[in-house]
């Protein structure tokens, strides 16, 4: 029998500190705790916690060390009714566990309820073979000397990317480090994330997640990963050796090269919600330790759960303990993983006090005041499913946010949708609209096309509807369609014609992007035209569906985004710090940015909402830019034309204190479209852009 002394109640969770392993853990409503601990058999030693400081209950075990398997057994009621669904059948993983071991093995056993009486009494089969273990980690690593890139905001290029499906095809990864955050880290990925230009990767979910029940019956698996059941772990799945907590150092390993590089490593995170879903899901951990506490629960019927995820449950941000393990997991990624960023799920959910969206909850306050968490960047995507939950432009200042507006617009732009040019040309210049008025910067925008929720780009162009039917709800889940973008046919063909005209929009979607104000965000494998054979929601599909296919990258794609990223860091002209001002630069006639008619004619005021499948023209200057210490920065002038329309269109160029001529730098048309040495054309003069294309011109100075 192991020595057991009364311990700490904080930290939370599983500390070893070199000589043994103090255990704590929250729960308001247990009479009693087992701490479970595990051999390499299987086999259990139950050990009564001790004691109970504030509700957290505690225990201190001397040589229990790194590796050590353990979970939790909760002694309380269980009373539905009224919230409490405390069952000691059930092992259960600790909320702060810092790695998991194992996959949950769908018995009924883990359930808390019978099946064929879910409203009766207890399930009180033992759960512990089929459920995961948490795991005591050894938190030594040597970091070297690694330093986080901090790159400023307005300087980053985002690279959504899933950790195994960029590797899982790769022939240059070695076959077992395929799939794997070592994969991530191998020189091959890292040259290839430097020579495409990304300053930083967003890693779809990471922490530990479940594979959903019915998905295995149907033979898929949760590839996406927004089902998480341990905020604080690695999720196994992911590392070459997931056993006995060795992803822990597998994913530092992976930070440690990725900063190396440059490249900074921001994670989805999906705090809204749990894998243990709704009164009918299982029960693995929150459920079974305080229900009440961690979960929104119905006021007039605490049996049911609050839904603003869609996915049965939503955390309880009003509650102090649901609250501090949110914050305790941010800071555990920041301080002991080192990661750089988050981008926040469904974060609207988080921000609801009662109902309502609220900028001034308590989960703002937190992420404002906590000196760990506000040094880094922190993006929302700014809806959850609930009345009231589209929040685009509502995040407090310190925030960033995925604009679907920008989303919106620029498909609208490019497939010819009759919405206004005003629409346009505040995505295009950082959406001033939505962020302005709170005093945030355009780099507020995180701007985006396509992400993992859709069609990749190649798809977008490609398809006129969905084609899901690989996820077996008989093509029902995903948007209900994507409206044409008038090639004359769908899906795969081998039409030069209708090849070209899609590689076309591919390049003009991708130009529209990093020659906007605000921060990009490219989905991976949009630069090698990746495709997923229609499929517009694959969040199940853990195999060559959305798994990167390098051997058929489009090259030629892959050469000209690069060449584009590595024009956006060349000129901080499409990278501004500051929104642009409607005044005279220097005393000269021109202003920071000017809107064009095809014609040459300055755009009225009439002319904004004239439809966006007109011709635009937008004069940019080089000129009064400040770098991220405020101080002056020049870079030369532009005049970017966008011709959305089918036929080939002549635009008149600038003329006055612009330029004394233009040069052409980027046409989506042209073979090459980054020519060496560009046209030169006379200010005043005139270019023609062909049907369906963007072109960019630098002004030669006077």
């Amino acid at each position: 029998m192991n020595t057991v002394w009364a311990g700490l109640p904080y930290p939370l969770g599983a500390t070893y500190d070199g000589g043994g392993t103090n255990f704590a853990l929250f729960s308001e409503v247990a009479d009693r705790v087992e701490l479970c601990l595990f051999d390499d058999d299987g086999v259990e030693t139950r050990i009564p916690m001790p004691e109970s400081t504030g509700y957290v209950w505690h225990a201190y075990l001397p040589r229990i060390v790194g590796g050590q398997r353990y979970g939790y057994r909760v002694h309380g009621p269980w009373d539905p009714d009224n919230g409490n669904r405390c069952n000691p059948a059930k092992l259960l993983l600790d909320p702060y566990a810092k790695a998991i071991d194992g996959e949950v093995d769908w018995n009924p056993a883990v359930f808390p309820y019978h099946f064929d009486n879910p409203e009766g009494p207890p399930n009180e089969d033992d759960s512990a073979p089929f459920v995961p273990r948490s795991v005591v980690v050894d938190p030594d690593f040597d970091w070297e000397d690694d330093r986080p890139p901090r790159h400023p905001a307005n300087e980053t290029v985002i690279y959504e990317v899933h950790v195994k499906g960029f590797t899982a095809r790769h022939p240059g990864i070695p076959a077992e480090l395929r799939g794997t955050y070592a994969g991530i880290a191998h020189p091959v990925s890292i040259d290839y994330f430097t020579s495409l230009g990304v300053t930083a990767v967003e890693l779809l979910p990471v922490h530990q997640f479940i594979h959903d029940a019915h998905l295995m019956e149907r033979g898929l698996r949760n590839y996406w990963g927004y089902n998480s059941i341990g905020f604080l772990a690695p999720h196994n799945g992911y590392a070459s050796d997931g056993r006995s907590g060795r992803q822990v150092p597998e994913f530092k390993a992976m930070v440690r090269a990725l900063h190396a590089a440059g490249i900074e490593v921001i994670l989805d995170v999906v705090y809204n919600h749990t894998a243990e879903g709704n009164h009918l899901g299982p029960m693995l951990s929150l459920k079974g330790i305080d229900n009440a506490a961690y979960y929104r629960l119905m006021a007039d019927d605490r049996r049911h759960y609050m839904d603003y995820t869609g996915t049965g449950n939503t955390l309880n941000m009003r509650y102090p303990h649901s609250l501090q393990l949110l914050m305790d997991s941010l800071r555990y990624w920041i301080r002991d993983m080192h990661v750089d960023g988050f981008r926040f799920d469904l974060a609207a959910a988080l921000a609801r006090e009662l109902h309502d969206v609220d900028r001034l909850s308590a989960f703002f306050d937190l992420i404002h005041q906590d000196p760990t968490v506000n040094e880094v960047k922190l993006i929302a995507e700014p809806w959850d499913v609930g009345e009231g939950g589209y929040q685009v432009g509502n995040f407090p200042p310190q925030w960033a946010e995925w604009n679907g507006r920008y989303r919106d617009t620029i498909r609208d732009f490019w497939r010819g949708a009759p919405e206004p040019l005003a629409d346009f040309g505040y995505r295009l210049t950082g959406s001033s609209d939505l962020y302005a008025s709170t005093g945030r910067r355009p780099y507020a925008s995180v701007n985006f096309v396509t992400a993992h929720d859709g069609f990749p780009l190649a798809d977008l162009v490609a398809y006129h509807d969905k084609h899901n039917e690989a996820n077996g709800e008989d093509n029902r889940d995903g948007e209900n369609h994507n409206r044409s973008w008038n090639h004359g046919a769908e899906g795969p063909t081998n039409d030069p014609v209708i090849l070209a005209a899609r590689s076309r929009d591919q390049r003009n979607v991708l130009a529209t992007l990093f020659l906007s104000q605000g921060v990009p965000m490219l989905l991976g494998g949009d630069e090698i035209g990746r495709t997923q054979g229609g499929n517009n929601n694959g969040y199940a599909q853990d195999n060559e569906i959305s798994w990167f296919d390098w051997e058929r990258a489009d090259h030629g794609l892959l050469a000209f985004t690069q060449q584009l990223i590595s024009f956006r860091h060349d000129h901080p002209a499409f990278r501004r710090r500051r929104w642009f001002q409607d005044r005279p630069i220097h005393g000269e006639e021109a202003t920071e940015i000017e809107w064009f008619s095809p014609d040459g004619t300055e755009m009225g005021d009439d002319r904004w909402t004239d439809p966006l499948e007109a011709g635009l023209g937008v004069f940019i200057s080089g000129k009064g830019l400040v770098d991220v210490h405020g101080l002056p920065v020049e870079d030369d002038s532009f005049f970017v034309a966008f011709n959305t329309g089918g036929e080939k269109r002549r635009f008149t160029l600038p003329d006055g204190d612009r330029a004394t001529a233009w040069q052409l730098c980027l046409d989506t048309a042209a073979t090459r479209p980054f020519p060496a040495r560009g046209k030169r054309v006379a200010a005043g003069g005139m270019v023609t852009l062909a049907g369906r294309s963007v072109a960019v011109l630098r002004g030669l100075p006077r």
